[in-house]
């Protein structure tokens, strides 16, 4: 009989006392279970902790795709799983990721669907109802991009979809969903302006508008009645505070060259 392959599942975090125990505890599967904290201030390590198969390690967060990369250099298993401290992997995924594992896996990536729960509701529309991540990785066929922020694997070659979803558990409160939408702007700008992008009228103007009209109507947004209109305007939202940081930092540089000059 063939010994199924290890898997390692990752978990990165900050400050996520509300989430953690929930999390760990659905990834009991798991042959190891690698918390990778950025330095946290409330009791999320010693939640962590308290869980069997738990390793602890704390490293600097320098942005999603970094700290993912370095956090699967860590791993101990063959393969693994990413999965981030407010999502869960219910019994159906778990035991598809292990029969998986048991017959022998034909590729080197899966996609996982994930089901996107907003306020207590399951998310259909504004692009959440068809999320499909790389997030089963033998170890060492693929590396996230070095991005702050929308840092997903992208396939190199074929990457197979599990039919169980992964379920995200989006918001705590309005109040945490605004302060991550400003930290995501702040980190999305950031990106740009590394990559030499600009911004001015027209993107400010224009591009949170389309953000909430590609969202709302073109991906069928008003399917989830006040939830979803609330969801595509903070997403649009976020990208006027995206695009309108980029054009300070821009004017910020100008700034700078004008007066060594």
């Amino acid at each position: 009989m063939t010994q199924s392959p290890g898997l390692t599942a990752i978990v990165p975090t900050f400050n996520e006392e509300s989430n953690i125990s929930d999390c760990l505890a659905s990834l009991g599967f798991a042959d190891e279970i690698l918390v990778v904290d950025s330095f946290s201030t409330d009791r999320t390590v010693e939640l962590a902790r308290a869980h069997p198969k738990v390793r602890v390690l704390q490293h600097t967060y320098e942005g999603n795709g970094p700290q993912c990369n370095w956090a699967m250099e860590q791993a101990a298993r063959e393969w693994i799983l990413i999965v981030d401290a407010d999502e869960r992997v219910p019994e159906e995924l778990a035991s598809e990721i292990r029969g998986l594992l048991r017959s022998g896996p034909s590729a080197k990536l899966y996609r996982l669907r994930r089901t996107n729960v907003f306020l207590g509701k399951p998310i259909r529309g504004s692009g959440w109802g068809r999320d499909r991540l790389v997030r089963l990785v033998r170890r060492g066929a693929a590396r996230y991009p070095e991005r702050r922020v929308h840092a997903d694997i992208e396939a190199p070659g074929e990457a197979p979809l599990l039919s169980a979803p992964l379920v995200h558990y989006t918001v705590r409160s309005f109040d945490h969903y605004l302060e991550k939408v400003d930290r995501y702007a702040r980190w999305g700008a950031e990106d740009l302006f590394r990559e030499g992008r600009r911004s001015g009228f027209f993107p400010i103007a224009f591009r949170p508008f389309w953000r909430f009209w590609r969202s709302f109507v073109l991906e069928a947004g008003f399917r989830d009645g006040v939830r979803g209109l609330v969801i595509c305007g903070l997403q649009a939202y976020g990208v006027f505070l995206k695009w309108a940081r980029l054009w300070e930092m821009n004017r910020s540089r100008r700034g700078r060259r004008e007066g060594a000059s």
